[in-house]
C-alpha cells in the first residue's frame, strides 16, 4: 500500500458534515440495561439474540464499569452472532468488550475469535480481571451489520460483555481506502491525566500516554471552540507533550506486529502558547521522512495530519525536529490504526442471501445473523459454499430440522449442487424450478408428505440424482395423479378374469383397452393367461364343427343360403367367417399380451 500523507487545518468554522445517526449500546447479558460513568444509556440483549447464557462476573468491585459485570456465553454453535441495522456506505465505529471476571469459578479466560460481516477482526485473548476491547471501523457494504465470536478451541466457550456501533460523520477517516477495515491500537491523549470520552465524538476514549524520560507536559487554554468531524473533543487538544530539546526525537510508536503490512495515523497538534520562536518537525518513519512538508502547529487552532504508512516489526515512528527549528516537537493527540491485510469481503452472493433471508423467516429455527459462508471457515452448520471471493451457496444439508409447510422457494441459488431436505414434513407439491436449478447434481425429498405427480422437468433431468422415496401421497409412476388414480381404481374393480373383447372403435372402449394390458399384468398370472388362450381356440374349433354339421343338414334338405345347389359355397363362407374371427380374436389377445411382457420385466 502506497505511504500518503495528508496536512488539515481544522477550525471551528472549516467543516460541514453529514451528521451521525446509528448509535447503539448493548449491555450482553443484561436484562434491563444501566447507564455508565460517562451518562450514556445501555440496554440490555434479549431482543437482539436467544442464543447464549446469561453468566455474571465473580470478580467485581465499586470502581468498575457495571456494564461489565454481565455477559453472555455460547456453548453451542460454532459462532454465534449480533445484527444492527445500518446504512449501506456509511462508515461505522464497532467496538466489543470482554470481561471474564471468572464467571465459571474455573480461573480460566478463554481464546475465541471476533468477526464482523464475515470478516476476521482479530484473536481475543481474555484476562481473568481485566477489560478487553477492540474496535474497528469500516465502511458497510450492506443494509445490516453483523458482530460475531466464533469458538476456536476445545471446551473454551466464547463470551461478550458489551457492544458499540456509532455511524461517524462524512468526513471521518475519509482519506483512509474504504476497501479496508482500521483496526485501533491506540487512541492516546497525550498530557491528560484521566480517560476522556465524550458522547458527541462517537464515544471514543482517548487515554492519558505513559510519558518517558525527557518528555514534558504542556497546557493549551487557547482553544475555546467546538471542533467536531474526525478531531477530537476540545478537552483532549488542550494537553500535549514535547521532549526537551530539539536534538531528541519525540517516539510514537514501534514494535508492530510481524503479521502487519501498513497502519493508519491520525495526528493532532496545536501550539500551547503563542510564540516567537519557530517550531517546525517532521514524521519520520525509521530513518525516512514521511511526508515533504513540515508540520508547523499553529496557535488557536489544530493542524490536522493523516495517512497509510507501510511499516514492518522494526519500524519505528517518530518525530524529528527540522535543522532549523527552535522549538522541539509536539503532540497533543494520536490515532493509530492496523490496516486490514484483506480487503473487506462483499459477502456471500446477495441472491443467496435474498433466498436464505426467506428462509429464515419461513423457518425461525434456522436463524442466524451471521454472513452464511464467511469466513470460509466458520460456515453455516447446514450449508457449503463455494471458494469464490463472492460465494455462491452450493449445499444445503435440512435433513430432519423438523420442517413443515411448502418447500422453500430456492430458484435464485443458482449455485447449489446438492440439495437434501429428507425426513422433514413438507407437503404439497414439487415446485418445477427444482428440475432447472443449472448445477444441481442430488435432490433428496425422502419421507416427507409431499404430494402430487413429479414434474417431468425434473424427473427427466438425468443430472439429478433424485430420492422422493417414503412419500405415501406422491404419485412416482411416471402418470398424472389422474391416470394414476384411474389406474387404481380399475385394479380394485377387477376381482375375475374375462375373455378379451374386441376392440371398439369409439373413443371411449380406445382408452378402455389402453389400460387393460396394466391390469393384466397387475392382476393376471402369465400361465393363466395361456390356458386362457387354449381355452379360447378349443371353443372356436369346436364352433366351426357345430356350424359345418348344420351347413350339411342343410344341403341334404336342399335349401339354399347364398351357395350353390349343393350347399358347399355356404359352408365355405362360415368357414372363412370362423377363420377370420379367429384371426381378430388371436390379435386382440396377441396386442395385449406384450404390454404385460413388458411390464414384468421393468
Amino acid at each position: 500500500m502506497a505511504r500518503l500523507f495528508i496536512l488539515f487545518l481544522l477550525s471551528a468554522l472549516s467543516h460541514s458534515f453529514v451528521s451521525a445517526d446509528v448509535a447503539y449500546f448493548i449491555d450482553c447479558g443484561s436484562t434491563f440495561g444501566k447507564t455508565d460513568g460517562f451518562d450514556t444509556v445501555w440496554r440490555g440483549d434479549g431482543d437482539l439474540i436467544s442464543n447464549g447464557v446469561i453468566q455474571s462476573v465473580q470478580s467485581s468491585n465499586a470502581d468498575s464499569d457495571p456494564i461489565m459485570d454481565t455477559l453472555r456465553v455460547f456453548t453451542t454453535g460454532i459462532k454465534n452472532c449480533y445484527a444492527f441495522d445500518v446504512e449501506e456506505g456509511e462508515r461505522i465505529v464497532v467496538r466489543a468488550s470482554f470481561k471474564y471476571g471468572n464467571y465459571d469459578n474455573k480461573s480460566s479466560p478463554p481464546t475465541f475469535d471476533l468477526q464482523f460481516d464475515g470478516n476476521f477482526w482479530t484473536t481475543v485473548e481474555t484476562s481473568n480481571d481485566e477489560v478487553v476491547a477492540h474496535e474497528v471501523t469500516y465502511v458497510v457494504k450492506k443494509n445490516v451489520a453483523s458482530v460475531c465470536v466464533a469458538q476456536t478451541k476445545a471446551d473454551q466457550f466464547p463470551f461478550i460483555s458489551a457492544i458499540e456501533v456509532r455511524s461517524t460523520d462524512s468526513d471521518v477517516y475519509s482519506n483512509a481506502d474504504p476497501s479496508y477495515a482500521l483496526l485501533l491500537q491506540t487512541r492516546v491523549a497525550y498530557g491528560a491525566d484521566a480517560v476522556i470520552r465524550v458522547s458527541n465524538d462517537y464515544d471514543r476514549t482517548w487515554t492519558p500516554a505513559i510519558l518517558g524520560d525527557g518528555l514534558i507536559n504542556v497546557t493549551n487554554n487557547a482553544l475555546d471552540f467546538i471542533i467536531t468531524g474526525e478531531s477530537p473533543p476540545i478537552e483532549v487538544l488542550r494537553n500535549a507533550i514535547t521532549t526537551s530539546t530539539t536534538s531528541d526525537a519525540l517516539i510514537l510508536a514501534s514494535g508492530f506486529s510481524s503479521d502487519v503490512v501498513s497502519v493508519y495515523i491520525s495526528m493532532f497538534f496545536s501550539e500551547p502558547t503563542e510564540v516567537t520562536k519557530t517550531r517546525s518537525f517532521k514524521l519520520y518513519v525509521d530513518n525516512q521522512e514521511a511526508s515533504d512538508t513540515n508540520i508547523e502547529p499553529p496557535y488557536a487552532n489544530v493542524e490536522h495530519d493523516r495517512g497509510t504508512i507501510d511499516v514492518s516489526s522494526n519500524t519505528t515512528l517518530s518525530l524529528v525536529a527540522t535543522t532549523g527549528s527552535e522549538l522541539p516537537p509536539l503532540i497533543n493527540a494520536m490515532e493509530l490504526f492496523y490496516v486490514s491485510k484483506d480487503q473487506l469481503t462483499n459477502g456471500t452472493h446477495a441472491d443467496d442471501l435474498e433466498a436464505l433471508g426467506l428462509l429464515q423467516t419461513t423457518f425461525p429455527a434456522l436463524q442466524d445473523y451471521s454472513d452464511p459462508c464467511l469466513p470460509a471457515t466458520f460456515t453455516w452448520d447446514w450449508l457449503e459454499c463455494s471458494n469464490d471471493s463472492t460465494p455462491r451457496v452450493t449445499a444445503l444439508h435440512l435433513d430432519s430440522y423438523g420442517l413443515t409447510g411448502s418447500l422453500p422457494d430456492l430458484s435464485s441459488m443458482i449455485g447449489l449442487k446438492t440439495i437434501d431436505l429428507h425426513n422433514n414434513s413438507f407437503t404439497g407439491d414439487i415446485p418445477d424450478y427444482l428440475g432447472t436449478l443449472p448445477n444441481l447434481k442430488e435432490l433428496n425429498l425422502a419421507d416427507n408428505q409431499l404430494s402430487g405427480s413429479i414434474p417431468t422437468v425434473l424427473s427427466e433431468n438425468k443430472k439429478i440424482k433424485l430420492n422422493v422415496a417414503g412419500n405415501p401421497n406422491l404419485c412416482t409412476s411416471g402418470k398424472s395423479c389422474d391416470d394414476a388414480t384411474t389406474t387404481t381404481t380399475t385394479n380394485t374393480n377387477t376381482d375375475t378374469f374375462d375373455l378379451p373383447t374386441r376392440k371398439s372403435s369409439s373413443t371411449t372402449g380406445k382408452k378402455k383397452n389402453k389400460k387393460l394390458p396394466v391390469i393384466l399384468g397387475t392382476t393376471i398370472p402369465l400361465g393363466l393367461f395361456g390356458s386362457a388362450f387354449v381355452s379360447l381356440l378349443a371353443w372356436l374349433r369346436h364352433k366351426k364343427k357345430k356350424l359345418s354339421k348344420i351347413s350339411k343338414r342343410h344341403a341334404g334338405s336342399g335349401q339354399n343360403y347364398g351357395g350353390g345347389s349343393n350347399g358347399e359355397p355356404v359352408i365355405e363362407e362360415i368357414k372363412v367367417d370362423i377363420e377370420n374371427e379367429l384371426v381378430d380374436e388371436a390379435s386382440d389377445v396377441t396386442i395385449q399380451e406384450e404390454p404385460i411382457l413388458h411390464n414384468s420385466t421393468s
